[in-house]
């Protein structure tokens, strides 16, 4: 067996909110649990037990119990998770009330703001009592287009306390894109700010607003925080208020929040797939999140009243979602907006330092960033808060983990996680009782019975394979929006294993220490810097540029992180020039995001589709990642491939 890069002491174990949580399972159920293995396979061979255990230990608050936990688990997917119960998402969120600090708020160095348990109380009230005035009901959706501001927080909080379905899109996306994601799910209310401030500039956001909100038919209000400036000229913007106003009628008489109790599947949140095929896919998800959410923080994350955690993250990502249930644990949340690398790599340890942070996420390109600049956070910084860094995103190399011990901290819990939009949460996770090995997450999460499949189907360890998870749980998506008969649901994870969840990460299950490797996609999603692309968002700004035919973008796995190559097939008698390079960065930067510009754009003969005209990206992906290609006979231009073999031992050579 490897040696291990950290291994918990007696009193880390004994301390741990996990440990805690073993001694309740002993009480109540009977099963004494020594090693996390343990566990968790008590917790997928008895996977009502052990919700039910997570709802007591974290302590879920409902006006009315539930019936049962699950009412069929042979249902996969449509599994119904605590029928019965009443409860309200946002009212667990906001269990405290006092002068303890919710949020720390930096926006690079222009912005600075704390805000107390109390004030997030009050405001989420005259929030949601404005949102009441303004017509929202329990089932309309509010959305935002914004930066990683408190408000975004509070307009969360503040809709789905009454039963508004929330959805949102962070401020680096282009109005295409925000208006391609929110205007398929008809948007009530939006909120948006006027600007943000990104390496030490000021961008005007208002244009972008203007334009998304005039793509989104269905939208009755748009509301505006001064962010970059205190007076912004809104007129433009169709129905736009201003964030003071908007709340005006309800500052009056402070009012009492009422938090709808709504049954445990109501709609709390919309996410958006990457867009592989067409239009993100709009996952509905409800309470489920909660719980998940919250074993993932108190169990494996092992967070606390007294701690102050931070990811960075944007509104845009499951991460943030992620992040702001800790609210629900009564943590201060620092919440970070602009450029982490901005004036240079130390400004995030400056303010791990000075805000005493004691949980740190980030991504696997943030880490190789600090690599490649030679950081030193350990020895230039007191970071004797840090007990624990997370890392998601993207699969971190062994150096990457061997990195973080050396150069950061010593002696903490590196927490490399990997789950997904999809489930609101982790399939693979760590905890802080086991030891950290370089290039390993350090196994399943709780109640997710996943594992690796092989080419035939079956389980393998040791051996590179598919992640499928094999049984419900209650963070998975209610249904898809707009996909009345499931079918959309069905395709995106059931198509390949029947009954089983595939997910489309290529893993490695390791039997000497129970950790996972993770290798990438196994699918087309474009993961740059461990942010889902889809193809389709590219595909819809590059074709409609003239002397291009057709496209294909895919995802290379180098160094640690995912680089998008597209491969452009010209008009006929066009050929793909520099300039022509240029205008298509320059759109796909304009219109959609700099994390949809390509690092590479290379000329292609053809592009590979299958018989009912789909392209191919899964049989390119894997070509350049070295892995066989296993639909040929599926497509009408199989010759195309050998186009795309050539080009990979270029790629590879060079």
């Amino acid at each position: 067996m490897r040696k291990p890069l950290w291994v918990p002491s007696k009193q880390w174990k004994n301390t741990a909110e996990i440990t805690r949580f073993m001694d309740f399972v002993s009480r109540k159920y009977g099963f004494e649990a020594d090693t996390y293995a343990d566990l968790y396979r008590w917790s997928v061979d008895n996977i009502p037990d052990f919700w039910a255990a997570v709802w007591d230990f974290v302590g879920i608050r409902a006006s009315r119990g539930y019936d049962r936990v699950v009412d069929d688990l042979g249902k996969f997917p449509g599994a119904s998770w605590f029928p019965g119960a009443r409860l309200n998402f946002a009212e667990n969120l906001l269990r405290y009330r006092d002068d303890h600090p919710a949020f720390i708020f930096r926006g690079e160095d222009k912005r600075s703001a704390v805000m107390t348990y109390a004030q997030v109380y009050d405001s989420v009230a005259r929030l949601a009592q404005a949102l009441k005035n303004a017509g929202v009901a329990p089932g309309d959706r509010v959305a935002a287009y914004m930066p990683n501001l408190i408000e975004t927080v509070l307009a969360m909080l503040a809709a789905t306390s009454i039963g508004a379905v929330w959805s949102s899109c962070g401020s680096e996306l282009g109005p295409a894109a925000a208006a391609g994601r929110l205007g398929q799910i008809g948007v009530k209310i939006l909120f948006a700010a006027d600007g943000q401030f990104y390496k030490g500039k000021t961008i005007d956001m208002l244009p972008n607003v203007q334009q998304a909100a005039k793509e989104i038919p269905s939208l009755e209000k748009v509301v505006v925080v001064p962010y970059a400036n205190p007076d912004p000229d809104i007129s433009d913007i169709p129905n736009a208020v201003p964030w003071d106003d908007f709340i005006a009628d309800a500052q009056t008489t402070p009012p009492r929040l009422e938090p709808a109790q709504l049954p445990f599947d109501h709609p709390v949140y919309i996410m958006f797939s990457s867009g592989t095929t067409g239009k993100p896919k709009c996952m509905v998800q409800g309470a489920g999140v909660l719980i998940n959410q919250l074993k993932e923080l108190v169990l494996h994350t092992d967070l606390r009243r007294e701690d102050r955690i931070f990811y960075i993250s944007s509104p845009s990502w499951m991460m943030w979602n992620w992040l702001v249930s800790s609210l629900a644990v009564g943590a201060t949340i620092v919440l970070y907006d602009g450029n982490p690398n901005y004036p240079d790599w130390s400004a995030l340890w400056r303010l791990a330092r000075d805000e005493r942070i004691s949980i740190f996420g980030c991504s696997a390109s943030y880490i190789n960033y600090l690599r490649s600049v030679g950081a030193q956070p350990g020895k230039q910084f007191d970071l004797s808060a840090l007990r624990a860094m997370s890392q998601t995103g993207s699969p971190l190399s062994v150096e990457g983990f061997q990195y973080v011990y050396s150069e950061i901290k010593e002696d903490m819990h590196f927490n490399s996680i990997s789950g997904g939009t999809d489930i609101n949460g982790c399939f693979a996770i760590g905890s802080p009782i086991q030891p950290v090995y370089a290039g390993e997450l350090q196994g399943p999460g709780l109640g997710m019975k996943i594992a690796a499949r092989g080419e035939r189907g079956e389980h393998v360890v040791d051996r590179q394979g598919e992640l499928v998870c094999e049984a419900p749980a209650p963070s998975m998506p209610l249904y898809f929006w707009n996909d009345p008969g499931g079918e959309k649901y069905r395709n995106a994870y059931f198509d390949v294993y029947p009954g089983a969840w595939r997910h489309g990460d290529w893993v490695l299950f390791h039997g000497d220490t129970g950790g996972i490797t993770f290798l990438g996609r196994s699918d087309f999603t474009l993961k740059p810097s461990g942010v889902r692309i889809g193809p389709a968002e590219i595909y819809n700004v590059v074709e409609k540029i003239d002397g291009i035919a057709d496209s294909m973008a895919v995802g290379q796995n180098v160094g640690g992180d995912q680089r998008v190559i597209l491969f452009v097939k010209p008009a006929p008698g066009r050929t793909l020039t520099e300039d022509l390079k240029n205008t298509i960065r320059s759109a796909l930067r304009r219109e959609a995001s700099p994390r949809h510009v390509p690092q590479l754009i290379i000329e292609a003969p053809d592009i590979p589709y299958t018989f009912n005209m789909k392209k191919v990206e899964s049989s390119v992906t894997n070509i350049l990642n070295g892995r066989p290609i296993s639909n040929r006979d599926a497509l009408i231009n199989p010759e195309a491939l050998d186009f795309y073999i050539e080009i990979a031992r270029d790629l590879h050579a060079g």
